[in-house]
């Protein structure tokens, strides 16, 4: 049984509603704003990584990457260039996404383990460069002395230094924005081009569709989205360091995209919300937190196929 991918308008309804009033509730269950803006960033990167996964059928190992130099290139731009939120997230995206185009150019012919393989030699590289790159990078200690600062809209000044609810805020409409055009992108002929490649390429090829191209532009979108999601991050915790290059982060956002669900739009977002609540609320009690996040995804890989969304949605495994 494939996927539909639609969201029925109620539960896509509860979704926002939830994210809207989170700041009101998330004290209630012993949470907190930045827990809920983390949820919000991790979550649109590993939806921008299940743009490639779930939609394409293409594995990626080294898309964290893309999510790094988005960090990476925001925190550069706020402490060198300009002390401006808008144009340091523009630049930390237009870096990874202009570097994951044109690498992805290189690597859009490989397949299966060859492109998963290529995806992490790229992206060691990235991550040893920052890590030995002292003077621009600050190397293992990480790139500070930077933080977000105020919004100004007309006349208009809106704090998201200090005031964490604003700040929520903020990657609220971030992730809103994001989220439509890649559900713009996914219910456009070339999103319904991509799931054609995913189902049976041969069959597409015998089409005549231009199959390394798509997968191509399918992979540049896919770093564009991450390497915002990156941003969003660097702008969150006010720093960036190299461990948001490695592949270790993309094997997590791979975690959370089976977890929820591969081929469902809203299912990496579940399954970044319970990766980051397991790792906030078990990591507090043990330092082997990570072991019972592996056993719940050897659980759910084994016993839902389809993810947690798939069970919620009633949804056989077969």
């Amino acid at each position: 049984m494939r996927e539909s991918g639609r969201t029925h308008p109620a539960v896509l309804a509860a979704i926002w509603v939830v994210l809207l009033l989170a700041p009101t509730w998330l004290g209630l269950v012993g949470g907190y704003t930045a827990l809920g803006a983390r949820v919000l960033v991790l979550g649109l990167a590993a939806m921008s990584l299940n743009f490639l996964l779930g939609f394409t059928g293409v594995l990626s190992f080294g898309h964290a990457a893309w999510f790094g130099l988005g960090a990476y290139g925001t925190g550069l731009t706020l402490k060198f260039l300009a002390a401006s939120t808008p144009l340091s997230l523009l630049a930390g995206t237009l870096l990874g996404g202009a570097l994951g185009a044109a690498l992805g150019a290189l690597i859009a012919h490989r397949r299966g383990i060859y492109f998963a393989m290529v995806t992490i030699a790229f992206g060691q590289v990235f991550y040893y460069i920052a890590y030995r790159w002292n003077a621009l990078t600050g190397g293992d200690d990480g790139l500070r002395g930077f933080s977000r600062q105020p919004l100004a809209i007309g006349p208009w000044r809106i704090d998201i230094v200090a005031n964490g609810v604003a700040f929520y805020y903020f990657v609220l409409v971030c992730f809103a924005a994001a989220v439509a055009i890649m559900a713009l992108l996914l219910r456009s002929p070339f999103g319904h081009t991509l799931v054609a490649i995913r189902e049976n390429e041969r069959r597409a090829r015998f089409l005549g569709i231009p199959v390394e191209f798509h997968i191509w532009l399918a992979f540049a979108l896919s770093c564009v989205f991450i390497s915002f999601a990156g941003g969003l991050y660097a702008l969150l915790n006010n720093f960036a360091d190299p461990n948001n290059l490695h592949y270790s982060l993309s094997g997590d956002l791979v975690i959370m995209a089976v977890l929820g669900g591969m081929r469902s739009f809203w299912g990496p977002l579940l399954g970044a919300a319970l990766f980051v609540v397991l790792q906030d609320y078990v990591s507090s009690l043990t330092t082997n937190w990570m072991s019972f996040v592996g056993l719940l995804f050897v659980l759910v890989v084994l016993f839902f196929p389809r993810g947690l969304l798939g069970v919620l949605r009633g949804k056989s495994p077969a």
